[in-house]
């Protein structure tokens, strides 16, 4: 098969980590060699003068094609409006990124468009296929089909690709049934769970993880008193702010925030005022080579976001033997399927104070919460991902449940 892929969230040589589970998907599809796969990367640009502003003036120097981020990959520019330019950004995709498609198409012709986000990819990509008269997936992670399922503009250019779809994919079965509530096409919505980088991802005993990062440098995590780590961009979404307000209930336990973001300062400000700043950890940006280490010496990961699929995050906690606390929400009730996994939890701060409180009285072991995700793994995401798109080439119909 030769596969072109539309990937707007994928690692680059600046942001190496930016949608790197979309990376790992593809560089495993790369390694199983039955599949010729080409990964276009748009990358967006403003107009002067904001295209001199970090991080744009950086991004706009990335190499038309590179493999620095391990698979080799195309990163055409385009022309974005931050902000409220949105709704558009899938035409001014398609316009740049045609020329370079039609050219690699006529050298070597492709089987397949495949798009790797819902908005804008899936709408780009299905102009792309219709004037390179190819078949068109679409996958859906979240934040595509509830953010932008609410614009109406975005929404109605989703609804239009799904139908010229050939076939569609969901990261849970939650997200399945919201992208048949927003009026696609439910025979053709398969689910495709993330998958797991095992070697990375698996339970260091918990206090020699808590002694290795609290002598980390950059780290320096508090080498006592139970830990809740919340790994994930400082952005309202993610929900920070409800951890910070649970640790007034919870005396004795720490917090690490892991990850970088607009509301940094906000949360700052806020951990300060509710009088919890001593006990709060803002770590930024967390390597992927750490964040392993990091989970294992959580005694607890909490993320109570308002939206996602199914978070590559929930499962590689899980894997590193820490339970999680998340919301009701995407595929929540997929993964916490029993207390050992951990709780769900409503976004109110006593919820999640009581839900960490009744897993620091009742820790389940760290092998027993592991054993629960020993089925996922980035090979087994990558034979489902070209088993459907096998599918799709040879007319058989989707398969939809896992």
């Amino acid at each position: 098969m030769r596969i072109l892929s539309i990937a707007t969230l994928f690692p680059n040589p600046v942001k190496p980590s930016f949608g790197i589970f979309v990376g790992n998907q593809m560089r495993a599809v790369a390694a199983r060699g039955d599949v010729d796969l080409t990964i276009v990367s748009p990358i967006g640009i403003p107009p002067w003068p904001l295209s001199r502003r970090e991080p744009y003036r950086q991004l706009a120097q990335v190499p038309e094609t590179s493999d620095a981020v391990g698979i080799r990959a195309h990163y055409p520019k385009f022309l974005t409006i931050p902000r409220i330019g949105g709704d558009s950004n899938p035409g001014r995709i398609a316009r740049a990124v045609l020329p370079l498609v039609r050219r690699l198409h006529e050298e070597r012709p492709f089987d397949l468009v495949d798009a790797q986000f819902f908005f804008p990819d899936g709408p780009a990509a299905a102009i792309l296929a219709r004037e390179l008269g190819l078949p068109l997936t679409i996958k859906s992670r979240g934040a595509d089909i509830h953010f932008w399922g609410r614009r109406s503009s975005a929404l109605e250019q989703m609804q239009q690709a799904a139908q010229q779809a050939a076939a569609l994919l969901a990261v849970s079965r939650a997200l399945r049934e919201d992208m048949i509530a927003l009026g696609m096409p439910e025979e053709r919505i398969g689910v495709h769970y993330t998958g797991l980088d095992r070697e990375r991802f698996h339970p260091i005993e918990r206090s020699a993880a808590r002694t290795l990062v609290s002598a980390m440098p950059g780290l320096e995590i508090w080498s006592k008193g139970p830990l809740i780590v919340t790994p994930g961009a400082l952005i309202a979404r993610k929900g920070q702010q409800l951890v910070l307000q649970a640790l007034i209930h919870l005396p004795d336990a720490r917090l690490a925030l892991a990850g970088a973001g607009e509301d940094e300062a906000r949360l700052k400000a806020e951990a300060q005022i509710l009088g919890v700043a001593d006990r709060v950890h803002f770590l930024g940006q967390v390597s992927h080579d750490i964040l392993p280490t990091l989970l294992c010496a959580a005694d607890v990961m909490v993320l109570p976001s308002a939206s996602e699929g199914l978070a590559n995050v929930w499962i590689e906690a899980l894997a590193s033997g820490t339970p999680i606390v998340v919301p009701d929400i995407g595929g929540a009730r997929e993964v916490v399927r029993s207390d050992t996994a951990g709780r769900i939890a409503p976004r109110s701060a006593d919820a999640i104070a009581e839900a960490i409180r009744s897993i620091l009285d009742h820790p389940p072991a760290q092998a027993e919460v592991a054993a629960l995700v020993k089925d996922y793994s980035w090979g087994e995401n990558a034979e489902n991902l070209v088993h459907f798109w096998s599918d799709v080439l040879e007319g058989r119909p989707v398969f939809t449940g896992a």
